[in-house]
């Protein structure tokens, strides 16, 4: 593929996230200290939106659903989903599972992502 354009620099703040579509794929920019990043829009448990959770110590982002954490720049499942109490039994069917990242860059005020 090929990196398109996702958003201008401003649509996404400071510590900040939104969901934008890429080529028809729905993923989520981030607006981190070390500079803009992108993954999947959902959460790979049970797809859960991930634009609509929040980053932790500015390197991981939470499904808002069950709490499972993801690395923003690795996609890795740092914590799986452990809320509410009981959900730990759906895991047996739903293993510990990383979601996709892309790669990014920033040229003039756009923000291209490569999905």
């Amino acid at each position: 593929m090929a990196y398109v354009r996702a958003c201008s620099v401003n649509d996404v703040p400071a510590g900040g996230m939104a969901r934008f579509k890429v080529n028809g794929e729905a993923v989520v920019v981030y607006n981190l200290a070390d500079g803009f990043h992108a993954t999947a829009a959902s959460c790979s448990h049970v797809f859960g939106p991930l634009a609509r959770g929040k980053i932790i110590d500015g390197q991981r982002v939470q499904c808002p659903l069950h709490r499972a954490e993801f690395d923003i720049k690795t996609g890795e499942a740092v914590k799986w989903a452990c809320f509410p109490p009981g959900v730990q039994l759906m895991n047996i069917f739903r293993p510990k599972k990383p979601i996709k990242t892309y790669p990014t860059k920033v040229e003039g005020d756009a923000v291209l992502v490569d999905a």
